[in-house]
């Protein structure tokens, strides 16, 4: 496992480290089992066959490198269903961005 710490002089290590929401208080290190989990709990809440969903994945990272941000990974725009997406997706998506990009603070 590659974890995810820095050296920081002296021999200092900062830990960097992950946690879902619905996970509780289990902590992630290794970024091949974040990605693992972001696609096991995409498959739970959409489905295997390219459903969509409003229902946000919770991540907090921690780490002395990056800023306290909160980062939304929207569907991309489509306009032809495909697997078991509905006849409307299109619509659902539009509509779904819209709800994100409209808020004030966002940045596109």
């Amino acid at each position: 496992s590659s974890g995810i710490n820095a050296e920081y002089g002296e021999g200092k290590t900062v830990k960097r480290w992950a946690k879902f929401l619905h996970k509780g208080e289990q902590v992630y290190t290794d970024p091949r089992q974040i990605s693992q989990e972001i696609t096991s709990d995409t498959g739970r809440v959409c489905g295997l066959n390219k459903g969509i969903s409003n229902k946000p994945i919770h991540l907090k990272l921690h780490s002395p490198d990056i800023p306290s941000l909160t980062l939304v990974d929207l569907p991309g725009l489509t306009k032809i269903p495909v697997g078991e997406q509905p006849s409307d997706i299109s619509q659902q998506i539009e509509s779904m961005v819209r709800s994100f990009i409209s808020k004030p603070n966002s940045i596109i």
